[in-house]
C-alpha cells in the first residue's frame, strides 16, 4: 500500500511538474517569437533621412532647371529698365492691344471648351455613338499634331481658297477657331474619367424617387463633374495664352486686329527688344499663374465641402 501511495504520490508529482516544464517550453518558443518579430521589425526599418531628402532635393534641381530657373530669368529681363520701364513696355499701343486680344479670345476660349468639352465627355461616357471609339482617338489630335500644322489645316479649309467657300482668315475670329483646335482636348480629357467613376445608383435612387432628368444632372452629377469642369477650363484658358503655332498662319499677324501676344513677343526679339518681350511674357505668365492659383482654391474648397 505504502509504495503504490509512493507511485501515486510520485505520478502526481510528475503530473504536477509536467505544466511547469511545458509553460517553460511555450514561454521559451514565445521569448524567441517575440524576438524574431524584433529583429524583423529592426530590419524592415524605414528608408534613412536621407532618403526622402535626396528624391526631394533631385525634383527641386529638376524644377529648377527646366522651369524656374527660365521663368525667372524671363522676369529678371522684364525689369531691367526698372518699373517704369517695365511699364512702358507692357502699355504701347500694339503690347496692350495684343494683351487684350490675347486674354479675351482665352477666356471665350475657356468658356466654349467648359460647355462643348463637358457635351463631348459626356457623349463619349454616357451615349452609345457609332464609331465612338474613333472619336474618342482624335479627341487627342491636337495634342499630336504639331501646331503649325493644326494652322495650315484651318488656313486650308477657312481660309481664302476655301473648298467651302467661307473664309474667316485674318479675323479675330479665325483666333478663336484656332486656340479652340488646339485646347479641345482638356475639358474633354479632366471630364471623362470623373464621369466614368461617377456612381449611376445615386442617379437611379434619385430616378426612382420621383427626380427629373434635370434635376438629377444639377443637383448630383454637375456638383460631381465642377472641380474637374474647372480644372480643364483653366488648362484650355492657360495653353490658349501661350499658342503661336497655330495662330501664326491663319491670323495674318495683323498689329492692332489679329495679332496675338506670342507673335509680338517673337516680333520683339527679331527686333531685339528683349526687356519689351520679356514684360509682355512676364504679364501672360502672371494671368496664367492666378488662373492656376484660383483653380486650386477652388479645388480645395470643394474638398473641403465634400
Amino acid at each position: 500500500m505504502t509504495s503504490s501511495k509512493q507511485q501515486s504520490g510520485a505520478g502526481a508529482g510528475l503530473v504536477d511538474e509536467a505544466p511547469p516544464a511545458s509553460g517553460v517550453a511555450t514561454g521559451s518558443a514565445a521569448d524567441r517569437f517575440a524576438e524574431g518579430s524584433t529583429i524583423r521589425r529592426r530590419g524592415d526599418r524605414p528608408p534613412g533621412r536621407h532618403g526622402p531628402g535626396l528624391g526631394l532635393g533631385v525634383v527641386l534641381l529638376y524644377l529648377s532647371v527646366i522651369v524656374l530657373i527660365p521663368l525667372g530669368a524671363v522676369v529678371w529681363h522684364a525689369f531691367d529698365s526698372g518699373l517704369s520701364g517695365f511699364w512702358q513696355s507692357v502699355t504701347t499701343p500694339e503690347a496692350s492691344s495684343t494683351l487684350k486680344l490675347t486674354i479675351g479670345a482665352s477666356v471665350l476660349v475657356g468658356l466654349i471648351n467648359m460647355l462643348m468639352g463637358t457635351l463631348i465627355a459626356w457623349l463619349l461616357v454616357r451615349d452609345r455613338l457609332p464609331g465612338r471609339s474613333v472619336l474618342d482617338t482624335l479627341i487627342d489630335l491636337p495634342f499630336a499634331l504639331p501646331t503649325i500644322v493644326a494652322g495650315l489645316a484651318l488656313l486650308t479649309v477657312y481660309g481664302p481658297e476655301s473648298p467651302l467657300h467661307f473664309s474667316i482668315a485674318y479675323t479675330r475670329t479665325a483666333v478663336v477657331v484656332a486656340l479652340l483646335f488646339v485646347t479641345l482636348p482638356f475639358v474633354v480629357r479632366t471630364v471623362q474619367p470623373v464621369l466614368l467613376e461617377l456612381d449611376r445608383e445615386m442617379e437611379e435612387a434619385a430616378t426612382s424617387l420621383g427626380a427629373s432628368p434635370r434635376t438629377v444632372f444639377f443637383r448630383i452629377i454637375l456638383p460631381s463633374i465642377a472641380p474637374a469642369m474647372a480644372a480643364g477650363t483653366a488648362l484650355a484658358f492657360a495653353r490658349a495664352m501661350s499658342e503661336f503655332g497655330s495662330t501664326v498662319l491663319i491670323t495674318g499677324n495683323l498689329p492692332f486686329k489679329t495679332q496675338v501676344a506670342s507673335v509680338h513677343i517673337f516680333n520683339q526679339i527679331e527686333s531685339d527688344n528683349v526687356t519689351g518681350a520679356a514684360a509682355v511674357a512676364t504679364i501672360l505668365l502672371l494671368v496664367s499663374l492666378v488662373v492656376l492659383v484660383a483653380l486650386d482654391a477652388l479645388q480645395r474648397w470643394a474638398g473641403r465641402r465634400d
